[in-house]
Formats: C-alpha cells, sequence, structure tokens
C-alpha cells in the first residue's frame, strides 16, 4: 500500500476508535490499539508498516516520552516523600519478579523473561486519575498517595527499561555489570541535569532572536532528539533522554507553550501513529495460541501491583482497605508499558509472541481497572 495512504488510514482509524473508546469509558489510547489490531494481521491485514512508517511511530515513543518530562513536577517529585517511593518501590519489585518468574517457568529466554518482568512494573495513572475524579475520590489522602506514586513509577521503568536494553546491548546479565549500570545511568541523568539546565534555558531564550514562525518548538525538538541520541550513543535507551529533555525544557520560560504545542504535533501525528501501530504488531492469534501463560501472565500483572502497591500503603501507615484502593488504583498499564514492549521487540528482545503478549496484557489490566476501582471505592 502506498505509504500516504497507509499514513491516512492508520490516523482516521486512530482518531474513530480512539473518540469509542473514550466514550465507552476507557482511555483513548485503548482504542487506538484494537484499531491496530483490527487493521494488522490479526483481522485485516491492511497496513504493511513499513520503514517510513515505522520512524513516524518511533518519534512517536521519543514525543510520548518528551512530553512526560514537559509534565513532570520536579518540587513535586522532591516533596513525595518516602510514602509514594515505598509504594512505587514495592509496586514495582513485585509484579517484575512475578513476571520474570513464570516467563521463566514456562520456559522463555532470560533476557525475555526479564524483559517480561520489566513490561509488567510500569503504572498508568490517567485512567485511575480519570476514575476517581468522576468518582470526587481523586483528592482525597488515597487519590494523591497514588498519583504521586505513579510519577515515582514512571522514573522506575524507565530505568528498569534502560538497564534491560543496555543488558541485552552488552550480552550479560551479571549483578555487577547491573551495578555499574545504575551508576552510568545516575551519572548520565545528574550531570546532564545540572549542567543541561542552564544550557538548555539559554539556548530557548536565545531562539527567541529567530524571527520565524514556531522557532521556540522546533529548537525544543531539537532538544529532545540530541538528548535521545545522547542516551543511545551512552547504551542508554533514546526514550531516557528524551525523558530527561522534557524535564530540562519544563524548566524554561517557555515551557507551558512548549508543552501545548508538542501535546498538538505529538497527538495529531506521531502518537497515533505509534499506538494504532502497537495494535498493527500485535497477533491475536498468537496471544489465542499462548492460552494459559497469557492469562496467567495478565493476572499477576494485576495481583502484583495489588501485594506490592498494598503493602507500601500498609508501610506507610495508610488502612488496610486504602492500601487495597492503592493497589487497584496502580493496576492500569498503558504508556510506558506499551513503549517498553515496543523497544523490547525492535531490540529483538522480544519475539512476536511475547510482544503480544505483553500487549494484552496492558489491555487486560486498562480494562479490569475502572470496575475494580469502582468496587474498592464503595467498600469501608
Amino acid at each position: 500500500m502506498d505509504v500516504f495512504l497507509e499514513l491516512a488510514v492508520i490516523l482516521i482509524t486512530a482518531k474513530l476508535m480512539g473518540y469509542l473508546s473514550s466514550r465507552l469509558g476507557f482511555p483513548a489510547a485503548l482504542g487506538q490499539i484494537i484499531g491496530g489490531i483490527i487493521l494488522g494481521p490479526s483481522l485485516l491485514n491492511f497496513v504493511a508498516y513499513g520503514e517510513g512508517v515505522r520512524l513516524i511511530s518511533e518519534l512517536g515513543v521519543i514525543m510520548l516520552l518528551f512530553l512526560a518530562g514537559l509534565e513532570t513536577d520536579m518540587e513535586e517529585f522532591k516533596r513525595v516523600g518516602l510514602p509514594a517511593f515505598l509504594i512505587a518501590s514495592l509496586g514495582v519489585a513485585v509484579p517484575f519478579i512475578f513476571g520474570y518468574a513464570v516467563a521463566l517457568r514456562w520456559g522463555y529466554p532470560g533476557m525475555e523473561a526479564l524483559f517480561l518482568g520489566g513490561v509488567m512494573t510500569a503504572t498508568s495513572v490517567s485512567l485511575t486519575a480519570s476514575v476517581l475524579m468522576e468518582m470526587k475520590r481523586l483528592r482525597t489522602r488515597v487519590g494523591a498517595a497514588i498519583l504521586a506514586a505513579a510519577v515515582v513509577d514512571d522514573v522506575l521503568g524507565i530505568i528498569i527499561l534502560t538497564i534491560l536494553v543496555a543488558m541485552n546491548t552488552k550480552g550479560t546479565v551479571y549483578v555487577g555489570d547491573i551495578a555499574v549500570l545504575l551508576v552510568e545511568i545516575a551519572a548520565f541523568f545528574l550531570l546532564s541535569y545540572l549542567i543541561g539546565r542552564g544550557i538548555v534555558k539559554k539556548v530557548l531564550r536565545s531562539s527567541h532572536r529567530i524571527n520565524l514562525p514556531e522557532t521556540v518548538t522546533t529548537v525544543s525538538i531539537v532538544v529532545m532528539l540530541i538528548f535521545a541520541y545522547l542516551a543511545e550513543y551512552f547504551q542508554i535507551a533514546a526514550i531516557t533522554g528524551a525523558y530527561l529533555a522534557g524535564i530540562l525544557v519544563a524548566g524554561s520560560d517557555d515551557a507551558r507553550k512548549i508543552t501545548d504545542k508538542i501535546i498538538t504535533l505529538g497527538y495529531a501525528f506521531f502518537i497515533p501513529v505509534f499506538l494504532v501501530g502497537v495494535g498493527a504488531e500485535t497477533d491475536a492469534h498468537v496471544v489465542l495460541a499462548a492460552g494459559a501463560f497469557a492469562l496467567v501472565y495478565s493476572l499477576l500483572a494485576i495481583v502484583g501491583k495489588v501485594i506490592g502497591c498494598g503493602i507500601g500503603g500498609i508501610l506507610s501507615k495508610f488502612s488496610p482497605m486504602e492500601s487495597l484502593q492503592i493497589g487497584v488504583g496502580m493496576i492500569p498499564r498503558m504508556e510506558v508499558g506499551l513503549i517498553m514492549a515496543n523497544i523490547g521487540l525492535s531490540e529483538g528482545i522480544l519475539t512476536n509472541e511475547s510482544f503480544s503478549i505483553a500487549i494484552a496484557m496492558v489491555m487486560a489490566t486498562t480494562l479490569v481497572t475502572p470496575p475494580l476501582l469502582k468496587l474498592a471505592f464503595s467498600r469501608r
């Protein structure tokens, strides 16, 4: 199919299915993934997802994490303290162990099993936030704890992804290498933040002198791409660099304006192509063939978050019911989980089979969260 027609079909499908999903009370991203499944080999086999479209999809991933960085409040991040760290850390550790153990038990190779564990760690709080807002529970102590822990969770998920990609590049999974990688990641973040913060502000301020339309937006995209390149150069995932670039740009005077422009650009074109592409590369026949493993993997993803975040809640002096509510609120995986699965596939760590199972888990956790949240908050 001609690339222009393919993009046209992808974009209109993304918007129509996203709208339908949101009308049914689910995230638009879920509908866009389902749209991709319909267009892909599972049903119509209508899109080929060639090299040109794949490049746009990869830029969508980078832009999504750049936006996550732009919308990260560093001051709030510093204030969340021990409770959010405990909830997020245990909410990452328990699902990771569950995912890795069950994949290893089912016969998946070590690196692939680690990545399947890694995909389980990410939390997407956007769905939870919308449900709690509808229930007028977002501004409660539990709602605040979920939102704060989600910030920490996102950073931990990105770090885990970076470690796994770097481990795959170096061809080893030894504990000593993990320690070295953690030091490298910390140094990359610290040096980039301390040195880049002032430089990025000056560059964006200077860009005002170029009297052309959207120069500041263009310069911010250049910063995003340079940091993505630097991250890859140091054998760290490109999305880590993009996320850090977003944090740095967020500290500039033009942050709000840039965020609005990137949202417009990203969600009008690049991000829908990425999300539909996730669905198009998901083979429903493979998921059905996987049968028991896909079911067990998805169930452990749900139970792992409830147990991990719930224990973190109890240790943070929340009541058992409040801790359960926190655990349920941290169940859904969307953006970061999709990105991790997509990168695992592109790096050759995940096969089409394991990728499809990971996407099935993401969709399952998204579907069960709204009713479980309403049930958890209806009990006193």
